[in-house]
C-alpha cells in the first residue's frame, strides 16, 4: 500500500479554492472556512449551505463553470464537481502548478486527502484510514469520546500561557461531571478542590498533578475565598493550568463569580464550565421534581447558612423551597417559617449524600422533620425541600413501595 505523509497546515488567511457547489462541496468549504482559509467557490449554481455562506461574505462566490486559470494563488484546492472531465482538468491544473488537490470523485488519483479529525481545546487528532472513510469516522468518533472525558493523556508538556478553569463537579457521583468539566481536569496542572467536589476523580490525575485544598465546612475553611482568588490568579500568571474544582455548579452559591471577576481583574484567561446544581439535581436523585404540574411552578433556592435571610418572604412564596447548608439550624428555619405563616403541615424531605450510594432521604413536616431528621442522626451534606412536591419521595423515589 502506497504511504502517506500525515501533516497539519495553517490555512489562516491562505487562499482555498472549492470547484463545485454541491452538498460535498459545501462540506469542503467549511471544513476550510473553520480554519481560517480565504475560499473562493467555482460553480454555476450552489446548494443552499454554500448559497448561505456566500450570501454571509463568509466565501467568495464566482459564479461560472471552471476554467483554466482560476487555481492561480490557491495553497489547497477541492474538486467536488461530480463530472469526471472537470475533476480531471482541475487536477491537472493543480499538479502543473505543485498545489496539493483533494479529489472528491477519486481519492485514490488525489494528491491530498481530508482526514476525519477529532478536537480538543488545542489538541487536534486526525485519522486516515487507507481510503475507507467510513472506517475512519468510526475511529474519529472513538477518539472524540476519549479526548472529551479526558480518557487521554491532555496535560501540555511544554510550557505556555497559563489558564484557570471553573468547573462545576455536579452533586457527588463523578459521573455527573460533564465531559468538559472531565477534559479540564485532564489538561490541569494544578487543582483546587472544595469539600463537596467529587474527590474520585482526583485519583484519575497523573501523580505529578498538584492538589490544593480549599474546602469550606461550616466554621472550617481550608482557605479564605481571598486567598483561594490570589492562588488562581498566581498559579496562572506562572503558565500553569489551573482547575478550580467545586460540587455542583459554580454559579450557585459557588462564589464562582466572585473567582470570575478576580481572575478577570487580574487580566488571567478564565474560563467557565458549568455544572449540574445539587440543588436541582439531589431531590431529582430522590424522586423530588422541584417543579411539578398542579404542585409546584417556581423554584426558590437559599443558602440556609447565611445569617439575614428573609425568612418571612420566603415563607408567602408559592413553590418549592431548597435550603442548602442548612441541616445544623434546620429547627430554627422550620419554626421561623411556620411563624411566618406557612402551614406546619408542609411536606419536607431532607436529602444526605445525594446521587451517591449512601444517599437518604427522611420525610417529614415543617413541624416535624427537625425531630426526625435528629432521630436518623441526618448530617451534612444534606438539601433540605420544602414544600407539596417532597411528599412526591414516597412513591417516586428509589426507595418507593
Amino acid at each position: 500500500m502506497t504511504s502517506r505523509h500525515a501533516l497539519l497546515l495553517d490555512l489562516a488567511g491562505r487562499r482555498v479554492v472549492v470547484v463545485g457547489g454541491g452538498p460535498v462541496a459545501a462540506r469542503r468549504a467549511r471544513g476550510v472556512l473553520a480554519d481560517g482559509a480565504d475560499v473562493h467557490v467555482v460553480a454555476p449554481a450552489l446548494c443552499e449551505d454554500l448559497a448561505d455562506l456566500a450570501t454571509a461574505g463568509a466565501l467568495t462566490w464566482h459564479p461560472r463553470e471552471y476554467a483554466h486559470g482560476d487555481l492561480a494563488g490557491a495553497w489547497l484546492v477541492h474538486t467536488a464537481t461530480g463530472e469526471r472531465r472537470t475533476d480531471d482538468a482541475v487536477a491537472a491544473e493543480a499538479q502543473a502548478a505543485r498545489t496539493w488537490c483533494v479529489r472528491a470523485d477519486d481519492a485514490a488519483v488525489s494528491t491530498a486527502w481530508t482526514p476525519a479529525v477529532a478536537r480538543a481545546g488545542d489538541v487536534t487528532v486526525a485519522v486516515g484510514a487507507g481510503g475507507d472513510p467510513r472506517r475512519a469516522v468510526a475511529l474519529r468518533a472513538a477518539l472524540q469520546v476519549q479526548l472529551d472525558t479526558g480518557a487521554l493523556p491532555l496535560r501540555r508538556r511544554r510550557p505556555g500561557p497559563g489558564h484557570v478553569t471553573l468547573v462545576g463537579g455536579g452533586p457527588g457521583d463523578p459521573g455527573l461531571i460533564t465531559t468538559r468539566g472531565r477534559r479540564a481536569l485532564a489538561e490541569a496542572d494544578v487543582v483546587v478542590v472544595d469539600r463537596l467536589a467529587p474527590r474520585a476523580l482526583l485519583d484519575e490525575l497523573e501523580p505529578d498533578v498538584e492538589v490544593v485544598e480549599a474546602g469550606k465546612a461550616p466554621h472550617a475553611h481550608t482557605l479564605t475565598q481571598t486567598e483561594i482568588n490570589v492562588l488562581l490568579v498566581e498559579r496562572a500568571r506562572a503558565g500553569q493550568r489551573v482547575v478550580r474544582l467545586k460540587g455542583g455548579d459554580p454559579f450557585v452559591l459557588g462564589r464562582g463569580g466572585e473567582e470570575l471577576a478576580a481572575c478577570l481583574a487580574a487580566g488571567v484567561d478564565v474560563e467557565v464550565v458549568p455544572g449540574v446544581t445539587s440543588a436541582i439535581a439531589v431531590p431529582g436523585a430522590a424522586g423530588v421534581p422541584v417543579t411539578h404540574r398542579d404542585l409546584a411552578r417556581q423554584v426558590t433556592i437559599v443558602s440556609a447558612h447565611d445569617t439575614g435571610t428573609d425568612w418571612e418572604t420566603l415563607a408567602r412564596l408559592r413553590g418549592t423551597l431548597v435550603l442548602l447548608m442548612g441541616v445544623g439550624r434546620i429547627g430554627e428555619h422550620m419554626s421561623l417559617l411556620a411563624s411566618h405563616g406557612l402551614d406546619p403541615a408542609t411536606p419536607v424531605a431532607v436529602v444526605e449524600d445525594g446521587t451517591l450510594a449512601t444517599q437518604r432521604t427522611t420525610l417529614g413536616t415543617v413541624a416535624d422533620i427537625a425531630v426526625r431528621a435528629r432521630d436518623v442522626g441526618v448530617r451534612n451534606p444534606a438539601v433540605i425541600v420544602v414544600g407539596a412536591v417532597a411528599s412526591l419521595a414516597a412513591t417516586l423515589g428509589p426507595d418507593r413501595s
